[in-house]
């Protein structure tokens, strides 16, 4: 017979290969690796042109919303939309856990926590092998950026209506106006504002052109992508 290691022929009989010293006994017991079921395959190829159409659907949701954010320019077009109430729930949040770094930082920490969020589900996302779910958090991420710049613009103005139902002036300011003025940067809150507008919407764009590459890749995932996207 032949060695199944390095193929040189060997006696019926012998117990190893002279050549390699493989023991012929321990590779007759190893069991054979069952070709996967056609019910599961079946399943994964079903599954696959569902989650792309699912995911193109997303996209072309995503797209139409920077779409609007951007020929609306920097207005409060994007505290007006719904995704402003759970950004306002991690801005507060981030209140509270910068709290113990000092008032610079308990100020900030609000902003800071609303882009975190999105950023830290990116790369768990990325770690979990699912780069379309990244994709689609990146570009809250920038939509996040989009929701604080009216926020940053309005740092000498106050007139920006905030969470109790007053503006800034009426409150004696804002967490910008401190910021800003702590710098020393308070003349350049437009300037500011202007920047964050639009490197959010180049990370919006950028992310919806990475969930496009990601989708016309067209490469088989399991039925389980379903509960992922």
């Amino acid at each position: 017979m032949e060695c199944p290691k390095c193929g040189r022929p060997s006696e019926d009989a012998a117990a190893e290969c002279a050549c390699c010293g493989v023991i012929f006994a321990k590779l007759r017991e190893r069991p054979a690796i069952e070709p996967p079921a056609a019910s599961a395959v079946a399943a994964a190829t079903t599954a696959w042109p569902v989650t792309r159409i699912v995911r193109a659907a997303v996209l072309i949701a995503l797209l139409a919303w920077t779409w609007q954010f951007a020929s609306a320019g920097m207005g409060v077009t994007a505290q007006e939309s719904f995704l402003h109430l759970p950004n306002l729930v991690f801005h507060e949040a981030g209140h509270v856990l910068f709290g113990f770094f000092g008032r610079f930082m308990t100020v900030l920490g609000g902003s800071l926590f609303q882009v975190l969020v999105p950023v830290i589900c990116a790369v768990a996302f990325v770690r979990q092998g699912n780069p379309f779910g990244a994709a689609v958090c990146a570009w809250w991420a920038g939509e996040n950026l989009l929701d604080l710049a009216p926020y940053i613009g309005d740092a000498r103005a106050l007139q920006l209506v905030l969470l109790g139902g007053h503006t800034g002036a009426e409150v004696e300011g804002h967490d910008w106006e401190f910021l800003l003025s702590q710098l020393g940067w308070l003349h350049k809150d437009v300037a500011l504002a202007l920047a964050a507008h639009r490197i959010g919407l180049a990370i919006m764009v950028a992310a919806i052109v990475w969930g496009v590459v990601l989708l016309v890749e067209n490469q088989p995932e399991p039925a389980v992508a379903l509960d992922e996207i």
